[in-house]
């Protein structure tokens, strides 16, 4: 464990704490909000919110998609064991009746208000503020190699949908959703062809949506 407060880097050699640190300078409390399976084609989006005790920030944090899923794996357990911590989904229903952004943004707002400690600011990866948050959001792009805070939030989120996807395999195992995690795969296309969609494949994509008709 380190004390962030003492280590700052510059920016583009990874996350840090300083913006955090700004806001907590004015005794204000700070989330990181980040999302993982925006772009697969089946499983849910999922997005984690997570307010990190400065005293107590595992090293190595980063990116998730900087890391191992061993090292993401180690992360998840210390984060979980220090943080404040906060998790939701959107499954390919709400996908199709909100479409994947609207979906995100609402799976955002619901892991921040699922947080223990409500918090004064959430720091949002990407463009988009999510509406209905219980606090002010700010939003940074690529806020996952800035904010140590969205760091630690996608590493929630991408290990959670990874343990899901592990989960779905049990009970689909044609799918193989244990590697490729519903992403578009050689593979999973391959499945897709010979056993068609399920109720856990994303109908208002693309891909899935010409194979449904081409089945009907």
């Amino acid at each position: 464990m380190n004390n962030a407060d003492s280590q700052p880097s510059l920016f583009g050699d990874g996350p840090d704490f300083s913006i955090e640190d700004q806001f907590r300078a004015k005794g204000l409390v700070v989330c990181g909000v980040d999302e993982a399976g925006r772009g697969p084609l089946a499983g849910p989006v999922v997005t984690a919110a997570v307010i990190l005790h400065p005293d107590h920030i595992p090293d190595g944090l980063n990116d998730s998609k900087k890391l191992s899923a061993k090292k993401r794996d180690e992360l998840y357990d210390l984060i979980m064991a220090n943080a404040h911590v906060g998790i939701a989904s959107a499954p390919p229903s709400t996908i199709f009746e909100r479409n994947i952004r609207g979906a995100t943004l609402h799976a955002m707002a619901q892991a921040v208000k699922s947080l223990s400690i409500t918090p004064d600011i959430a720091l949002i990866d990407g463009r988009d503020i999510p509406p209905k948050l219980p606090c002010r959001g700010q939003a940074l792009i690529k806020g996952d190699s800035r904010s140590l805070s969205i760091a630690a939030a996608s590493i929630i989120a991408k290990v959670t949908r990874d343990r899901m996807c592990v989960l779905l395999d049990q009970s689909l195992p044609a799918y193989g959703f244990g590697k490729h995690k519903g992403y578009g795969t050689a593979l999973h296309m391959q499945a897709l062809q010979n056993h068609g969609a399920t109720p856990h494949h994303r109908a208002d994509f693309k891909p899935i949506a010409e194979i449904i008709a081409n089945k009907s």
